[in-house]
């Protein structure tokens, strides 16, 4: 006859983190904590995340997370952070418009590609365009 008094619980110890238990079963067996790769990529060689000092500045236009607003984020560029914040003033004057530094990214608002590569480019950068 099987066991009517039981029910899934919520387990937090250490062995299961997060698991549903059955209530008076047997403990399911602990999750492997070694990374496993990503899927289709194995054996590649490809990495997740584009290398940061590879001499290329990424230019994106993106409006994720901006309530539909676009901006132009542009990467990978070399300097301190002085030297990012002086290209920035530049870069706003040049488009015409306001913008920001996050970190090591440049924000431009609007969409201002063409011309951002065609300032970085006579200013001997090289410049990629990614994304849509």
């Amino acid at each position: 006859m099987a066991n009517t008094n039981t029910r899934l619980i919520y387990s937090t110890d250490g062995t299961t983190a997060g698991r549903l238990v059955a209530k008076g079963g047997p403990m399911p067996a602990a999750r492997s904590t070694s990374p496993s790769p990503a899927p289709g990529r194995a054996g590649l060689g490809v990495s997740s995340a584009p290398p940061f000092n590879d001499g290329i500045v990424r230019i994106q236009r993106t409006s994720k997370g901006r309530r539909g607003k676009t901006v132009t984020t542009i990467t990978g560029l070399p300097g301190s952070a002085t030297d990012l914040g002086n290209l920035l003033k530049v870069l706003k004057q040049h488009c015409g418009a306001g913008g920001t530094r996050d970190t090591s990214a440049l924000e431009i608002q609007g969409d201002h590609r063409d011309r951002i590569v065609a300032w970085l480019e006579a200013n001997g950068h090289n410049v990629k365009i990614v994304g849509g």
